[in-house]
């Protein structure tokens, strides 16, 4: 096949293999509605059809099939070995994932996309297996029944009454590239399994008597084609152009549980959210009672809270002892509008007549949302499960809370008799006692003092301050009813306090949460270095969780990023040791998370023996490294884990924020260097042209015709060439300085010199355009010693007066001076030239800057010698100055430490000689 007639997928192919560009490859799903309607069979058939194109075929796993046909389309494709995992005493067979990524072909075949993987693979589930596949730029071609998707899973449960236990997200079926709906007509399928060309004959009757059926499938059709027809229409809505006025406010709530069937109102209300295109939020309201849950209780409602993460719920947690209400008000600040409920949600224990039920409590509290209820009875194959019940505080008594409790009474006893002896009412000697109460409801841990308190508190009462005193007998016949008044008034006031400070504790405990990470993000601003934000995200961490820490830095490395070992570890108080947190184990699992963007380790279906839960610090796509968190068996509650989330966020934008910090600077560095070697280039390109033109015609001259020139022609020509050598020597030298300064590899050669004769001999070199111009050095009247470089210096000086030659008329006057002023030694060059603007003296000391304001290219100048003398100056530890000479022109000076002093004086004109 020409190359002009390829298909625009092999070009593609062939553009990655020739490049190495690689890309997320991409995923075929081929989707029934039950096993036997030809799924294996129309994905091997179209991998044949892409290898005859020329494409890299590989199987990775076909499920082995009874089927000849369909195991027949296996031949002339090449099949990887598969991976055996022993699990007892049982030789499992799997997809080999590192096979495959290692082989790395263009597209392989892996059947079963829902299938769960052996104990101890990498991942729990075969779909997270072609995730990674795909990641790796790997096309992949798989199978999945409609009974696998996840929200559809209980729907297909009461059709079929068969509870699968191998699902898959929705978001991977939707996700996919492309889905191909394999159909047949539920008679055909049935007579292909008459006909044995699904299972065996004893698995075909089975499977005909319970599954197969054709209502059975007839409705699992039904449901497939709705599914894929979904998914259509998913896909229209996201290319098509949105109106400009359409939205949607629906907002979605379910209400978490650890009850077994809360994962069917889940699903529920994940197909409604689908429905109404709204908001999807889960939410679960903590109660005292929770701390009473079992571990299976517990494990339960984590794997809700992961069903409704699948599923795309935002989770949400509230703490409080009044359900109904806490999602009332949760709803209305939310803008939620409708509310999902289970049936089971609806009844609320205990007894007597009008006692509303949960959702009637709910919709008087919100009577303007749809309150969904769900019937949620509970399958044979789910273990029984019972609400916990109102939490009811634990009575423990402590020997401190008991004597606090006493000393209370005490001191209220004693009161109550000052009282009495004042004559004080019983009423207000009751008030003393109910104060008590309060007291150590408020001062003692626990239920259990308190009840003492209030039961004490009735007992002394009747013994010390009722008739007949110091007896618990009683006259009265109302004091039964102030005792029991007075003990249920004492057990209320407990009760209350107790419920206030256990309020308070949750509230403190959410305010420190608060406080590390509002503190987490204050500290993260005022950093400006990558380390410094890696510790400030470690630290903080490491306060809010009390857990060992491990953190894997990244750099850039030829455009990716790499982690760099070794790892920082950051321990508690109960310090675990770091060989348990980096091994090679850890550090495989830690690469995992960094390559792949995605949480993994304790706790998670993927590499699930690691000793650390490990999360990436991303923003965006981007991974700046990795962070585990040591667990002891217990994984973070859902409140801590979406805090840990949210500060490593804001710590990966930080970090993304001081990368394009770095990244704006040194573009802006760069640019800065291609100006300034743009100019150069352009400087030189024009200021090497005039004398080179000159030494070569000159050059010219000297050797066509010599006979036609007299000897003072000659010499002028070759006095011209020596001059056009002597600057462009200049020339070289200033470059050569310039970058030897500006790198820091110029070392100055200071020795004890005399300025005097420095400037005499500078003078010497000075342009033969000097004599146009009159120029006078005034010597210092002292004799002053300064520790120069002398050679260095003499560039100054040369620069300064050549600065003036060029920027003055002819016939200016330059004034080279010296003078001592303290224990500095001054030096002045000026001019009484037109002088420099105001506007140009904070630039004239820049590179290729020249006093037009213009980047020099117009004459015999190329802003490089001001630029080197402050260099040179700044070197010595001196700084150059300009400033306007008076009454015009333009004034250049700089000043050196003194270190010898003697009295002399002396003038020097260099047109006329010294006088």
């Amino acid at each position: 096949m020409s190359e002009r007639r390829r298909d625009p997928e092999s070009l593609l192919r062939s553009l990655k293999e020739q490049t190495g560009w690689s890309s997320r490859g991409r995923l075929k799903i081929f989707f029934g509605y039950a096993a036997g309607v030809g799924k294996t069979y129309a994905m091997l058939e179209a991998a044949r059809q892409v290898k005859a194109q020329g494409v890299d075929v590989v199987i990775g796993y076909i499920e082995p099939h009874a089927r000849p046909q369909t195991m027949a389309l296996t031949e002339g494709l090449v099949s990887l070995p598969v991976q055996t995992v022993t699990y007892k005493g049982l030789s499992l067979k799997e997809l080999d994932l590192d096979q495959a990524l290692k082989r790395r072909p263009q597209l392989i075949l892996v059947d079963e996309l829902a299938h769960t993987n052996a104990p101890g693979s990498r991942h729990l589930k075969r779909y997270q297996d072609v995730e990674e596949l795909l990641k790796a730029g790997i096309d992949v071609y798989s199978t999945v029944n409609v009974q696998h998707l996840e929200s559809l899973n209980d729907i297909v449960a009461s059709i079929t009454g068969i509870a699968v236990r191998e699902r898959i997200p929705d978001s991977v079926f939707d996700e996919a590239d492309q889905v191909e709906l394999v159909d047949l007509e539920p008679q055909e399928l049935i007579q292909r399994l008459n006909q044995g060309l699904v299972y065996r004959q004893g698995q075909a009757q089975k499977a005909l008597s319970s599954f197969f059926t054709v209502e059975n499938l007839t409705a699992l059709r039904e449901i497939a084609l709705r599914r894929t027809a979904d998914r259509v229409m998913r896909i229209t809505e996201k290319v098509r152009p949105q109106a400009s006025d359409y939205y949607t406010d629906e907002h979605i709530l379910v209400c978490l549980s650890a009850a077994p069937t809360n994962g069917r109102i889940i699903r529920t209300a994940a197909r409604l959210a689908q429905a109404f295109k709204g908001r999807f939020t889960a939410l679960f309201v903590e109660t005292p009672a929770f701390g009473s849950m079992t571990d299976a209780d517990r494990r339960r409602l984590r794997d809700h809270i992961h069903l409704a993460q699948q599923l795309g719920a935002q989770i949400e947690l509230l703490w409080g002892e009044d359900i109904p209400a806490q999602i009332a008000e949760f709803a209305r600040l939310a803008g939620v509008s409708k509310i999902v409920l289970g049936r089971s949600n609806t009844r609320r224990p205990g007894w007597g007549w009008g006692k509303e039920s949960f959702s009637e409590k709910l919709s008087a509290l919100a009577p303007n949302l749809d309150i969904y209820i769900i019937p949620d009875k509970q399958n044979q194959s789910d273990r029984p499960y019972t609400p916990p019940k109102k939490y009811i505080p634990a009575i423990e008594i402590r020997l401190k809370d008991l004597g606090i409790t006493l000393v209370t009474l005490a001191i209220c006893t004693l009161l109550s008799l000052g009282f009495r002896q004042i004559g004080f009412s019983e009423a207000n000697i009751i008030t003393v006692y109910i104060l008590g109460v309060q007291i150590v409801a408020i001062v003692t841990q626990g239920q259990g003092c308190s009840l003492i308190a209030s039961l004490a508190a009735v007992l002394t009462f009747n013994f010390v301050f009722t008739e007949p005193r110091f007896t618990l007998a009683a006259y009265d016949e109302g004091y039964p009813v102030t005792f029991v008044i007075m003990f249920a008034a004492g057990l209320l006031t407990s009760s209350l306090a107790g419920k206030i400070k256990r309020h308070a504790a949750q509230s403190a405990q959410t305010a420190y949460r608060m406080k590390v990470l509002l503190e987490t993000s204050q500290q993260l601003q005022q950093q400006t270095t990558h380390q410094g934000l890696i510790d400030v995200m470690a630290k903080q961490l490491l306060k809010m969780l009390n857990k060992p820490l491990v953190i894997y830095d990244s750099e850039e490395r030829r455009g990716q990023r790499q982690l760099t070992p070794p790892p920082c570890v950051y321990n508690t108080e109960a310090s675990v040791p770091e060989s348990e947190l980096i091994n090679p184990n850890e550090q495989a699992v830690a690469d995992w998370v960094f390559r792949n963007n995605k949480r993994a380790g304790a706790s998670t279906a993927t590499l699930g023996s690691a000793r650390c839960y490990y999360l990436a610090i991303r923003a965006a796509d981007t991974v700046y490294g990795v962070v585990g968190i040591a667990l002891n068996g217990e994984p973070l509650d859902p409140f801590e884990n979406n805090l840990v989330l949210s500060m490593l966020s804001e710590g990966a934008l930080a970090l993304d924020k001081e990368t394009l910090a770095r990244r704006k600077e040194e573009a802006q560095m760069q640019v800065k260097n291609e100006q300034l070697r743009a100019n150069l280039l352009r400087s030189i390109s024009h200021d090497l042209r005039t004398p080179l033109t000159s030494i070569s015609g000159n050059a010219g001259i000297l050797l066509n015709s010599p006979q036609s020139l007299d000897s003072a022609r000659s010499r002028q020509l070759i006095a011209d060439i020596a001059e056009d050598s002597a600057w462009l020597i200049n020339l070289v030298e200033n470059l050569l300085s310039i970058t030897k300064i500006e790198n820091g590899t110029m070392s100055l050669n200071l020795q004890t010199e005399l300025m005097e004769e420095v400037i005499t001999e500078a003078l010497q070199h000075i342009s033969r355009h000097r004599r146009e111009h009159h120029i006078v050095h005034e010597e210092c009247p002292q004799i002053v010693l300064v520790r120069i470089d002398s050679q260095l210096m003499m560039q100054v000086i040369i620069n300064l007066v050549n600065n003036a030659i060029q920027y003055t008329p002819e016939g200016s006057r330059i004034t080279i001076r010296s003078f001592l002023e303290g224990q500095e030694l001054v030096v002045e060059v000026a001019d009484d030239g037109p002088g420099i603007p105001d506007a140009m003296k904070e630039r004239i000391f820049d590179l290729f800057y020249t006093s037009r304001g213009q980047i020099a290219d117009s004459r015999r100048g190329m802003g490089l010698g001001l630029a080197l003398c402050q260099s040179i100056i700044s070197a010595h530890g001196g700084r150059l100055a300009v400033r306007d000479n008076v009454p015009h022109g333009a004034l250049f000076s700089f000043r050196c430490p003194a270190e010898e002093v003697c009295a002399y004086e002396s003038t020097v004109d260099f047109n006329r000689g010294r006088r």
